[in-house]
């Protein structure tokens, strides 16, 4: 006798349950959905993953930043005599 056990998880999920909500409505013209543009009504489908690339996106733009302004505070040049200074902004 074997005592194996197995779960999957999967489903449709809540944004999938919304979308389902959405065309229903959309298709049966019921409300203030059946006004909504398809954009909308496939809104729960598209929109998560376009926040999911938007924090990156400005996730990605603070550490360039960061980046940027590390390089500028860290440059270093040589002076006359051939030995590295720190490179100053301002006076």
């Amino acid at each position: 006798m074997s005592n194996s056990s197995s779960s999957s998880s999967g489903g449709i999920g809540l944004c999938g349950m919304v979308f389902i909500v959405f065309l229903i409505l959309k298709l049966a013209e019921i409300g203030q959905v059946a006004t909504w543009s398809w954009w909308w009504v496939t809104a729960p489908l598209w929109m998560p993953a376009g926040l999911v690339i938007g924090i990156i996106g400005v996730v990605l733009c603070f550490a360039l930043l960061g980046a940027c302004i590390a390089a500028l505070l860290g440059r270093k040049k040589c002076n006359r005599r051939g030995r590295m200074v720190s490179f100053k902004i301002g006076r």
